[in-house]
């Protein structure tokens, strides 16, 4: 039974009886699923370096009531009001990654963190929602008079963010946000002269990351051939699906984590994957494929041009990024840094994640007197 009646006129009221409950069932069911595995995954990983069995886990649980407060907070918002909090979010996102440029923490090799009050801030994962709603208003302007420079624009911010990117070096979520800025050109329906040019330009960054970026070589070169380098990450993780089969061992009763450097992030899948199983994997990827079509499914008989070039980049960004990790868990797609939305540790990534579906969720409301809805 519903808590509010259709005719509470409350806000509160009216953005569930507007808001895609469905998508909101799904992505709180993917929470639950990621708070289940930081429990599993993370304890070994932080004993392994000598923390506190429960430190990850603890920081992850921490940051699960501000990133429902984002997600429910931004799902009421008008489009308007989710414009206007990306090109603030946009600006502030900018800013704090050129910080991490000049006074950010390095890891890895890579400079792409800020360090506040005892947490790691990864700036660059707010940038990408913000990016897609910005880029959606740019292009749904261009047809005006008062901006005619909007395309202009569009492509110059795309080139500040991924210079920004390849600094730090960010290869990964450099692709992700060129392609969800080439999916958002191509579904407003620019030239084929554009689609081709971009196109073309996206195959040429790519052969030069690989020629002229040492890691990048390497993580293509192991994933063509294995006995090429070192793959020991890929090996456990595919070892970890073996191990659990179509039920998993058992909550708690992985090994591979033990032995896993990323067991908590990047390969947190292959975790459910051993102790939960294959059926247990079906149903994180059945989850992700839900929100991804659901949202789509919604945008159909959008008659708003700034909400479908928005939802169209929003959903994007959701469906790859959960595509990409689990396919690099799978070994079908080079190794890279790239979070599991909603499932892996890391508090950036949680709100960062909890920020764009929120927008989605606000975008593909309900809203009387727009075209097929009610």
């Amino acid at each position: 039974m519903s808590t509010f009646a259709r005719t509470d006129t409350s806000v509160v009221g009216h953005w569930w009886w507007t808001v895609d409950r469905w998508s909101l069932l799904a992505v709180a069911l993917l929470v639950l699923i990621g708070a289940l595995l930081s429990l599993a995954a993370s304890p070994s990983v932080a004993e392994r370096i000598g923390l506190e069995s429960f430190h990850f886990a603890r920081r992850h649980f921490v940051f699960l009531a501000p990133a429902a407060a984002i997600l429910i907070g931004m799902s009421m918002l008008t489009p308007r009001g989710v414009r206007r909090v990306a090109v603030v979010g946009l600006a502030a996102g900018l800013a704090l990654t050129l910080a991490t440029l000049l006074v950010g923490a390095e890891a890895k090799g890579a400079t792409r963190w800020l360090l506040l009050g005892g947490f790691s801030l990864q700036p660059s994962e707010f940038v990408k929602p913000c990016f897609a709603v910005v880029t959606a208003w740019l292009l749904a302007a261009r047809s005006e008079d008062e901006a005619p420079p909007a395309v202009l624009i569009c492509c110059a911010l795309y080139a500040v963010i991924i210079t920004m990117l390849l600094l730090q070096p960010d290869i990964g979520m450099t692709a992700v946000v060129t392609a969800v800025w080439f999916a958002q050109f191509f579904v407003a329906g620019l030239s084929m002269t554009w689609v081709f040019g971009l196109g073309l330009a996206a195959i040429g960054g790519a052969v030069a990351a690989y020629l002229l970026v040492p890691h990048v070589t390497s993580r293509v070169d192991r994933f063509l051939d294995p006995s090429s380098g070192d793959s020991y990450q890929i090996d456990r993780a595919m070892e970890a699906f073996h191990r659990g089969g179509l039920l998993g061992q058992g909550p708690g009763e992985g090994a591979v984590k033990n032995v896993l450097p990323d067991a908590h992030t990047d390969f947190i899948f292959s975790v459910a994957g051993e102790e939960f199983g294959l059926l247990a994997c079906l149903l994180i990827v059945g989850l992700f494929a839900f929100v991804t079509l659901r949202g789509i499914q919604r945008l159909l008989r959008e008659d708003d041009y700034f909400v479908l070039l928005a939802a169209t980049g929003l959903v994007t960004l959701f469906g790859l990024q959960a595509t990409i990790n689990i396919g690099v868990n799978l070994n079908v797609l080079p190794t890279k840094g790239m979070t599991l939305p909603f499932i892996s540790y890391g508090g950036s990534s949680l709100l960062a994640s909890a920020l764009g579906v929120g927008m989605l969720l606000a975008l593909t409301r309900r809203r009387p007197g727009r075209s097929g809805q009610p």
